[in-house]
């Protein structure tokens, strides 16, 4: 299960977004820039969701022979529903464009996985992200509960909120009752996000089931005393818009 928690914390006040800017992707140079990570997200038919999952733990091997499949899961709560989210890697940019190739020509993949599965979705999302310096990616478990959190930074990149935004988050995983899967930053899509995802161990986290904010994820006093250490350890709230 994948819990979703988007934007801005309870610590700040209540601010009228910005208009999100996108970019889509690079031609040049930038085709051979270092490892990439593609993020996709597919909004599904209510009523498909069970039919979704079932072909991909069937097939997904016919994807996963192209390329590295980082992991995959479904939307419990927090956010829209029936949705599920995976993460891709690439060696370069150049390295997605051949796979998607292989997938164009690979009649087995898209016979018993892709034209399938097409009916069953609404929407598809996709995001280019690189995994920030100071964070080894994790593979995740193949069974848990995990969180992914996304912020919308103000513009400037990691060069104007990325250390903030490293204490931030270590400010979350050393709490004691999570692990941290890995931290990426937007390259191409919504532009100026910081996104974290982390398993959460149940048995180490207090008040599981005390409902806060939109998640279930802790009671209001850790959650409270995250935020502080979180304010004063840096400029948090001059880095998120």
């Amino acid at each position: 299960m994948l819990v979703l928690r988007s934007g801005l914390t309870r610590a700040l006040a209540a601010r009228t977004l910005a208009p999100q800017v996108c970019s889509s992707f690079a031609t040049g140079p930038r085709q051979y820039d270092g490892t990439v990570y593609e993020f996709r997200t597919y909004y599904l038919k209510p009523s498909k969701m069970n039919e979704f999952l079932e072909n991909t733990k069937k097939n997904i091997h016919l994807r996963t022979a192209h390329s590295e499949l980082v992991g995959y899961w479904s939307v419990e709560f927090g956010g829209r529903m029936n949705k599920v989210f995976h993460i891709w890697k690439y060696d370069n940019f150049a390295h997605r464009t051949q796979v998607r190739k292989a997938l164009a020509k690979d009649k087995e993949w898209q016979e018993q996985y892709l034209i399938p599965n097409l009916a069953l979705i609404d929407i598809q999302e996709s995001e280019i992200t690189y995994l920030v310096p100071w964070c080894k990616l994790e593979k995740p478990p193949k069974e848990g509960i995990y969180e992914l959190a996304t912020f919308q930074m103000k513009p400037g990149g990691p060069a104007l909120w990325g250390d903030s935004f490293k204490r931030a988050v270590h400010a979350h995983i050393n709490r004691g009752y999570t692990k941290l899967v890995g931290v990426f930053h937007a390259e191409y899509g919504v532009l100026n996000r910081g996104v974290y995802i982390k398993k959460i161990f149940r048995s180490r986290l207090p008040g599981f089931e005390s409902q806060l904010h939109h998640l279930k994820l802790c009671d209001s006093g850790s959650r409270s005393l995250v935020e502080r250490e979180c304010r004063q350890s840096c400029s948090w709230a001059t880095s998120v818009s």
